[in-house]
């Protein structure tokens, strides 16, 4: 058994543990029992620190993943998921939203908690895990998908709808600072304000709309940003596939409280003055326009 499959399963046993005495362990009384397992199943002390880490995180981050799940497999309770179940899908998810993607790759965290469902749960624990897993890794944009295997020929004649989006950076200043409004999701990200282009409606209208139904204030569109794109799945399109295209704008509105419309896997929003956006979580697709919108509010400051 590899070495970082081995950790996880020492982790697991921990979480499953906590699980069943209602969550009432302590993290130190976690770490301990962390300590007990690692030596029962063998694992090496070189895996500790990753095994403490994996743990630590699970624990600290157990409301916003267990929402994850709730979300992604709603016609499932919580409670109603088998215990060894809901503990792999928590490892996983701890992995794919929260590790640092270079070390551990999103397709490894789904594979890894794959396997450990298999190893300890049913015969269907493989087969839901996967499926829960999988939703999530689609709404996070498929990262990596590329990575390792062999890409499939597209087919250049195939039709594939295309959904029309419209997101925004919001800006305000407060005497000499300069923030952003950011909304963040039950996936752990800090993102924008964005939503699909309603039929007859033009970019402008559609960013204050979506600005105001989000977040609850106006907005007066300056600039675009840029635009992206990419292929998102649905199984009620043809071919189980369709085209996102988004268009991003710069908006300005007054420096004043946020009313978040807690809808859509958002569960945060919040002015970031410039200084502190760089340490913020960001979609891969999203970062590029974020920075871009604070490059060009930099130039107009030094006008």
């Amino acid at each position: 058994m590899a070495n970082r499959h081995l950790a996880r399963s020492v982790v697991l046993q921990v979480l499953f543990e906590r699980d069943s005495s209602g969550s009432k362990m302590t993290t130190d009384q976690c770490l301990g029992r962390l300590a007990d397992y690692a030596q029962e199943f063998g694992a090496r002390e070189s895996d500790v620190p990753f095994m403490k880490n994996l743990l630590q995180t699970a624990i600290a981050k157990q409301k916003e993943i267990d929402e994850v799940i709730v979300r992604a497999a709603p016609e499932w309770p919580l409670d109603k998921i088998a215990a060894i179940d809901r503990n792999v899908l928590r490892v996983g998810l701890t992995e794919l939203l929260f590790a640092d993607r270079t070390q551990v790759p999103a397709k490894v965290a789904i594979n890894e908690a794959i396997e450990l469902a298999k190893a300890f749960g049913s015969a269907a624990s493989g087969r839901f895990v996967n499926g829960v897993l999988g939703a999530v890794y689609v709404e996070l944009g498929e990262p990596g998908k590329d990575e390792g295997g062999v890409r499939k020929p597209e087919n250049k004649n195939a039709k594939m709808p295309t959904e029309e989006l419209i997101g925004s950076v919001v800006y305000a200043r407060d005497g000499t600072e300069v923030y952003l409004a950011l909304v963040h999701d039950i996936f752990g990200h800090w993102t924008l304000s964005k939503g699909k282009l309603q039929p007859g409606e033009g970019h402008e209208g559609a960013v204050r709309r979506k600005v105001k139904e989000e977040i609850g204030i106006d907005v007066e569109v300056e600039d675009q940003l840029g635009e992206n794109e990419y292929i998102a799945n649905d199984q009620k399109a043809a071919g189980g596939k369709k085209r996102r295209h988004a268009t991003y704008f710069l908006a300005r509105a007054e420096f004043k409280d946020l009313h978040l419309k807690k809808e859509g896997g958002l569960d945060d929003g919040q002015w970031f003055p410039l200084a502190s956006v760089g340490d913020l979580n960001f979609y891969d697709d999203i970062l590029p326009v974020v920075t871009r919108a604070i490059n060009l509010l930099a130039q107009r400051d030094r006008k």
